[in-house]
């Protein structure tokens, strides 16, 4: 059964509509842009893969859980500094934005993709003769590397997080303050990762979903546009920003 159907008619903190962020159309079928991002997914993101590295694999298994949970660790490693430590209240206020920002972020990337409905990689590439594009070749048998979420392609749900997280980390505590970017996933227990910067996170979490099978590289960039926008918003309702 479809996930978050229902999702994009929540209420939202910071937009005004679930829909004032929604994105242009994804690329058409025929497009270069479509050839392009199918044949990097069907390369990259099989589950038998001859172009991707084992680090690449990891990254894409570290990413497969779907939790925000993931995302309020990264905050909280953000604010783990010896300046910040005692600031409970201020902390705890920072946490809550990240928070209402995260639940708009999943409200407008749910209803861009239940407008869109972009098909996935696995039901694309299993089809590719029924898209008109002579560059898209057809394989009947590609499986993904992970299993395939139970709603929409376009946006990229992940990518829209980090760069709402990202974003809200980066205006609020500063870029140079920050305490080094990591998190553990439940995907790969005693695996921690982290990050030197937000921008190091955004790029990450977005290609962990074309290695795993699941996005095309145009949907994962404009999930992080559609997060920044919202951390932006986030960060001038709540005067956050330095």
């Amino acid at each position: 059964m479809p996930a978050g159907t229902a999702w994009s008619k929540r209420k939202p903190w910071f937009l005004a509509r679930g829909d004032n962020l929604r994105p242009d159309p994804p690329p058409h079928l025929d497009s270069d842009i479509w050839a392009r991002d199918y044949n990097e997914v069907r390369l990259l993101g099989g589950r038998v893969s001859m172009q991707r590295t084992a680090e690449q694999t990891a990254i894409a298994r570290f990413w497969s859980a779907v939790t925000p949970a993931l995302y309020f660790a990264v905050a909280r490693s953000a604010i783990d500094t010896p300046s910040r430590r005692n600031a409970v209240a201020e902390n705890a206020r920072l946490l809550a934005v990240v928070a209402m920002a995260m639940d708009d972020a999943l409200i407008a990337v749910l209803d861009a993709k239940y407008t869109y409905n972009l098909w996935r990689p696995i039901t694309a590439i299993r089809n590719a003769d029924r898209d008109d594009n002579p560059r898209t070749d057809r394989d009947a048998g590609w499986l993904p590397l992970i299993e395939t979420p139970l709603h929409p392609e376009y946006p990229c749900g992940h990518c829209i997080l980090a760069g709402t997280v990202g974003t809200v980390l980066e205006g609020a505590v500063g870029r140079d303050s920050m305490g080094k970017l990591s998190c553990v996933s439940p995907a790969t227990p005693g695996v921690v990762r982290t990050w030197a910067h937000v921008e190091d996170l955004m790029q990450e979490v977005a290609l962990a979903r074309v290695y795993a099978g699941v996005h095309y590289r145009n949907s994962t960039e404009v999930g992080v546009a559609m997060g920044k926008k919202i951390g932006k918003l986030a960060l001038t309702r709540y005067s956050l920003a330095r």
